[in-house]
């Protein structure tokens, strides 16, 4: 999953759809997208469930698209860019190697609607891609947390929820109005155990069990799936075995979250794991220390989700992705080309206006 944002959700859509219906009308688009620069090399999307309707287990988390429009992307990738395997952009090292407008698709969370319905489209229109996963979850007997959270909040409400907030914090902790806030505000600042006393709390408020309800939802793949993924030119990556926001692990957690899951997917699918994308996909959750660990334990790569554009000999342990459930060309155009470029440009005011390593975050 990955917490998305760039302007105020109020005004996000009406300006995005106003300014990319105008920009795309534009002769020379591309070009013009050029000049706005940074200079932009290895382009990079990432989708999560694709599925015609949003279950109790994922509405409001913004993480689900449609079948038909996922199959709108893919006509527009093939259309417009030069789709890549994962290969291609380790064997590229200065950024010369990878072809015009070079096109990487990834798939986070190890949802079973990506075998059974982007995969085979992938397919169709000659797509390869790269699949996160978390094994914590193959075979359907325990629920992802985003999902658990998701599924009380959605059939019991938000009460439930903050009250296995007081459980794990304390009366004091301010009281969360919404599922982005449970994400973006709430997660951050947890530690691991404090993230179990939740969970733990959350499902004996909720009177659930967990296990039944998970063979219930049949949200994530199956090891034969896993397997499957193979003849539809898919590589498997790493997303922590439990989905933990990885600010929070330190060295002790490593094993738990990084090295087992990277050994389970191997064993699983017989594929080496080289990549790995980071929960939620901030860049403060890419610690030096995680940095570190990764390296030596045989990735090649980590993947985010600022959405911000990947310039030439882009740092293969910082490569960006753009989140997208937009299915017109003018705003997926919008958000892959214009989107990423103002965001470079904007982190690299921020950086001159802000030498503290941690800058504020933007809301524009």
């Amino acid at each position: 999953m990955t917490v998305r944002g760039f302007l105020p959700w109020r005004f996000r859509h009406p300006a995005l759809n106003l300014a990319a219906g105008t920009v795309w009308r534009m002769p020379g688009r591309f070009g013009l997208a050029d000049i706005l620069g940074p200079s932009y090399s290895l382009r990079c999307v990432v989708f999560h469930d694709i599925s015609a309707t949003e279950s109790p287990y994922t509405k409001g988390m913004g993480v689900s698209i449609t079948p038909s429009n996922f199959e709108a992307v893919l006509k527009f990738i093939t259309k417009y860019y030069i789709p890549v395997r994962l290969q291609d952009v380790l064997g590229d090292s200065d950024g010369r190697a990878l072809p015009p407008r070079a096109m990487l698709v990834t798939f986070d969370d190890g949802y079973a609607s990506v075998v059974e319905s982007a995969a085979p489209l992938c397919c169709k229109f000659g797509v390869p891609a790269v699949f996160f996963v978390n094994a914590a979850f193959i075979d359907n007997h325990r629920l992802a947390p985003d999902n658990l959270v998701c599924y009380v909040a959605n059939m019991l409400g938000m009460e439930t929820i903050n009250a296995a907030v007081r459980t794990a914090k304390g009366a004091d902790f301010p009281k969360l109005e919404s599922l982005a806030e449970v994400f973006a505000c709430f997660f951050p600042a947890i530690s691991l155990p404090e993230r179990e006393v939740f969970l733990d709390a959350l499902i004996h408020l909720g009177g659930i069990s967990e296990r039944q309800l998970a063979g219930e939802a049949g949200l994530y793949l199956t090891r034969k799936q896993l397997c499957d993924l193979v003849s539809f030119d898919f590589e498997i990556g790493s997303h922590t075995y439990t989905h933990v926001q990885c600010r929070s692990l330190s060295r002790e957690n490593f094993s738990q979250e990084i090295d087992r899951n990277k050994a389970e997917l191997e064993t699983l699918s017989g594929q080496k794991v080289r990549s790995f994308s980071l929960p939620y996909g901030s860049s403060r959750d890419l610690t030096s220390d995680l940095v570190g660990h990764l390296l030596l334990s045989g990735h090649k790569a980590v993947f985010l989700s600022g959405s911000v554009a990947n310039p030439p000999g882009a740092d293969r342990f910082h490569l960006d992705r753009v989140s997208t459930r937009a299915h017109s060309d003018d705003t997926l155009f919008f958000e892959i080309e214009v989107l990423p470029r103002l965001r470079a440009i904007r982190n690299r005011l921020s950086r001159t206006a802000h030498p503290d390593p941690h800058p504020g975050p933007w809301t524009w």
